[in-house]
């Protein structure tokens, strides 16, 4: 009896845990929502390659005569209060911008009980199309932008694949481990007040211990006992990802929201492309930990029991691997890692309650590209996609650019089956 009640003490703890982070979420989630007459209308003016642009102004008009202007942020946004239940009519004047306004200046918009985005994109030529846009600068710009998104994908890509190899789930909630991480730390930085330097690795251990020793411990590992099918459990996973995104936008709405610190910073000059202090210094950490990690899975013997049990769960069972263990550590390690992605993706962009889902694909376009199961594949797949991605608009429109990364893969796989680090296998 001592030792089941040893046993349990963690779930009690991780329970008061979970009811106290809901707590944080709903305090700060609810607050914005609680007046149905006091929305707000969140206007985003960005270029092609998602650079903010300051300094747009911006009008919004309702039928009843409600009119209210703004100007953008250094981050490109412009926030405007609303009244819920109404269309309103947004312009960007144009006189305020140096490049062209995509798809046109003028957008009507639907504000109903929950807060609304507006994006306007500025470019040549709407967005691609030929080549008469491609200049030196702009691919270096491109190629920069693709090494910085990169690193995102590796990122979340790298504990993909491990939770693939040692689980063989086909994890779609995956991308909500990322926005979980995101919101986790935006929760400590904006309500708890922490600054984001503490905050971000307090979220990735959070995120670590809970969306992912917890996830695991109360959901996939009861499913793994009752013998549930891989089919089955990736449905299930659909589910829980469709569940995760609508609980974060009904606790903290669909607006993008930022960190206090570092949301808006001067970029470096360096000659033909600009970068933020923030994406070197973001992208040097993410350097160190997918070193630390490919090291750890090669060298340290529980990563050697990793790489065991993806190559084959039985016989490291029989050699005395302790395979649920192995798969725990996984899932803290995926989770940590997609946690840091998102913090990354949220300091640099901005925290949104679809920037999981909407790099979902790319995710497992990097892992299949550099072949399934492979350590190094998965990073490597990463920059070939990411890269693709940003370059793609030189030739298509940007709403286009993560089908660009997709096509790609197909090409490949038709041409090398097993992807570019992977073994081929005797089927049959």
């Amino acid at each position: 009896m001592q030792r089941s009640a040893r046993g349990s003490s963690p779930r009690w703890l991780l329970r008061l845990f979970i009811v106290g982070l809901l707590g944080i979420g709903v305090s700060v989630g609810m607050a914005p929502a609680a007046s149905a007459e006091d929305l707000q209308l969140t206007v985003r003016v960005q270029d092609e390659e998602r650079n903010a642009i300051p300094g747009a102004s911006v009008t919004v008009e309702a039928p009843d005569g409600y009119s209210a202007a703004g100007t953008t942020d250094d981050e490109g946004l412009a926030l405007i209060p609303v009244s819920a239940n109404t269309i309103v009519t947004v312009t960007l004047d144009e006189a305020t911008v140096t490049q062209p306004v995509i798809e046109g200046n003028v957008r009507e918009v639907s504000i109903l009980t929950r807060d609304k985005t507006v994006i306007f994109r500025l470019g040549e030529g709407g967005g691609g199309g030929g080549g008469s846009g491609i200049t030196l600068e702009r691919v270096a710009q491109l190629l920069v932008g693709g090494v910085v998104l990169s690193f995102v994908i590796a990122l979340a890509s790298l504990g993909l694949s491990l939770i693939f190899g040692t689980t063989g789930l086909t994890n779609f909630s995956h991308g909500e481990l990322l926005t979980l991480g995101a919101f986790t730390a935006l929760v400590l930085n904006t309500a708890a007040g922490i600054n984001i330097i503490i905050a971000a690795p307090i979220a990735i251990i959070i995120s670590a211990a809970l969306w992912g020793w917890g996830q695991n411990q109360f959901l996939w590992r009861p499913l793994r006992r009752k013998g549930t099918g891989l089919i089955a459990a990736m449905i299930v996973s659909i589910g829980l990802a469709i569940t995760i995104r609508y609980v974060i936008v009904f606790f903290f709405g669909g607006a993008p929201k930022s960190f206090e610190q570092f949301a808006g910073q001067t970029p470096i000059d360096l000659g033909i492309v600009f970068v933020t202090p923030k994406e070197l210094i973001l992208s040097a950490i993410a350097i160190v930990v997918l070193t630390i990690t490919v090291l750890w899975l090669k060298g340290s013997r529980l990563g050697k029991a990793t790489r065991a049990v993806s190559d084959n769960p039985a016989l490291a069972s029989a050699s005395g691997v302790n395979v649920e263990r192995v798969i725990s550590t996984v899932w803290i390690l995926g989770a940590g890692l997609a946690a840091y992605a998102g913090v990354f993706l949220g300091l640099t962009q901005n925290v949104v309650w679809t920037m999981g889902q909407y790099l979902l694909l790319t995710f497992f376009a990097a892992v299949v590209l550099g072949g399934l199961g492979t350590i190094g594949g998965a990073i490597v797949g990463s920059f070939v996609v990411g890269i693709t991605v940003q370059l793609s608009t030189l030739l298509v429109p940007t709403e286009l650019k993560t089908a660009a990364a997709l096509f790609l893969m197909i090409i490949l796989l038709l041409i090398r089956p097993q992807g570019l680090l992977g073994r081929r296998e005797r089927v049959g």
